[in-house]
């Protein structure tokens, strides 16, 4: 599955530009099927012959951060499986997003 696909990249603000918004919009959500880590892509932007991203990751802790996509199309889950995008996510503000997830998390 192609994790940057031509639309998400034409949607996807720079990185940066959503720094002083309170709350940010989320363009894109990645997941492992076989763990529990999840990535709430917020902007994004190329870096040399990788693309960069910012945004809201759950795994271990819950944090803002910054992650590269070579890295999402390496990683494997703990039975192998790749990342995937979510395909049937809308963008919409972080606090909306979480909100939907925990209630369907049960968190």
């Amino acid at each position: 599955m192609k994790l940057l696909t031509p639309e998400l990249l034409a949607s996807l603000p720079p990185l940066y530009s959503q720094e002083k918004v309170p709350d940010p919009v989320v363009h894109a959500k990645f997941f492992t099927p076989d763990s529990n880590w999840t990535w709430y892509v917020t902007e994004g932007e190329a870096e040399d012959d990788d693309f960069r991203f910012f945004g809201y990751v759950c795994g271990l802790e819950e944090e803002w951060g910054y992650f590269v996509l070579s890295e999402l199309e390496s990683a494997r889950g703990p039975m192998g499986l790749h990342i995937e995008r979510d395909l049937y996510f809308e963008p919409a503000p972080f606090t909306q997003v979480m909100a939907v997830e925990r209630r369907t998390l049960g968190g």
